[in-house]
């Protein structure tokens, strides 16, 4: 399918909060139908391979001038600071600019509310970069959950990565991909119940907020333990505990979901491979033998130019980067369809809102000391009331 041509600007860095690696700014390289008209970048060191790698044509220091004086159709926000995104998404949407975003979305749910209710009455895009909808290896676990390869699903297990931002901030920044493959697999749970702590072991309260790493909104809690009920009476569990492991390759990060006749697996290891256990038996030491499923690539984008990890920088062998790589294009393309088709997009906005749901709801529960219903009624954040 072709599309009239799309005018493209980035917003790389801003002076503040803090960029991902994950290289959103190269979500349209390479793209049939597109002009990467511009970069919003304010750091001059490295500029030049930026503009290069981009083939953005200007550059710009003020993401608000460059929309005003660009008027492109999409604008790629490349940070990973929640904190910045409503900022500069708003603007773009007032602009009559489409969206793709890097995660997390933003830190508040009304904030959400609202970007969403602009973009829909803009009859705009937003596409939020939880690329795991994408991957390959998850289209393939979640065609093999609909095929009965496992069964009937019981329970969906995630963890974070539980380096030095376990807990509350892991939830956030890491957790995020896990809770929306949850969503992504079995649809919006109904209800989450939670136990969040400190690493003392007591209770947290509302006061012991988090030192984060990275602007993510309000956090607390070394140690998240979280129960969801799904549709379908899938349970679902997701847990992070603070400083397990160092800063690094994710060795802990992963989800696992097990059925009435076996389990696959995903670990965020190197190439992330898809391992079944066609073993009804639990526990798993009985007859814990995971297999690699083969995973072959079906898809292609018509008429894209492959991508050159080399010139990306991109050194060979990093499965993790080039993963990266791949699903952001994939996610450019999807949100290019859908402009085209006005579809909703596999990752829209409003499509990933739910996992935000997901990580207030474990405060608004811990803090209860009781389930809580999903979606939330009060849309202001637990940790913000009185």
């Amino acid at each position: 399918m072709t599309h009239a041509m799309k005018k493209i600007c980035i917003i790389y860095h801003t002076g503040g909060g803090r960029l991902g690696g994950h290289y959103t700014h190269l979500s349209f390289t390479g793209l049939p139908g597109v002009d990467i008209a511009a970069l919003c970048d304010a750091n001059d060191e490295g500029i030049d391979d930026r503009l290069r790698l981009t083939g953005a044509k200007r550059r710009y220091t003020n993401y608000r001038e460059m929309i005003e004086v660009e008027k492109p159709d999409i604008v790629a926000d490349c940070s990973r600071s929640p904190d910045e995104h409503y900022e500069q998404i708003k603007f773009a949407l007032e602009h009559g600019c489409h969206v793709i975003c890097e995660k997390p979305f933003v830190a508040e749910l009304d904030e959400a509310d609202e970007l969403i209710a602009l973009a829909a009455q803009r009859r705009l895009k937003i596409v939020v970069a939880h690329l795991g909808r994408y991957a390959l290896v998850f289209r393939t676990m979640k065609q093999m959950i609909e095929a009965g390869e496992i069964g009937r699903v019981l329970t969906f297990y995630g963890r974070g990565k539980e380096d030095p931002r376990g807990g509350g901030e892991d939830m956030m920044v890491l957790g995020s991909h896990i809770l929306d493959l949850g969503v992504y697999l079995f649809g919006a749970p109904e209800q989450v119940w939670a136990d969040v702590r400190q690493l003392d072991g007591r209770p947290t309260t509302a006061q012991d907020r988090c030192k984060t790493e990275e602007p993510i909104g309000p956090c607390v809690g070394d140690e998240v333990l979280a129960f969801y009920r799904f549709p379908g009476g899938v349970n679902g569990i997701f847990e992070s505990r603070r400083g397990l492991v160092g800063r690094g390759p994710c060795q802990r990060m992963g989800l696992v979901v097990i059925g009435t006749k076996g389990s696959l697996a995903v670990r965020y290891d190197g190439k992330r491979p898809l391992r079944i256990n066609r073993s009804a038996t639990l526990p798993f030491e009985d007859h814990a033998i995971f297999e690699d499923v083969p995973l072959t690539e079906t898809r292609s984008i018509p008429g894209a130019v492959p991508l050159d990890y080399a010139a990306m920088g991109l050194a060979a062998g990093n499965y993790s980067h080039q993963y990266y790589a791949d699903n952001n294009r994939l996610a450019a393309w999807d949100l290019l369809q859908s402009i085209d088709d006005d579809s909703e997009p596999i990752s829209s906005a409003a499509n990933v809102l739910t996992s935000l749901e997901m990580i207030v709801g474990v405060y608004a529960a811990h803090l209860a000391g009781r389930p809580v219903a999903l979606p939330l009624e009060d849309r202001k954040h637990p940790l913000n009331r009185e």
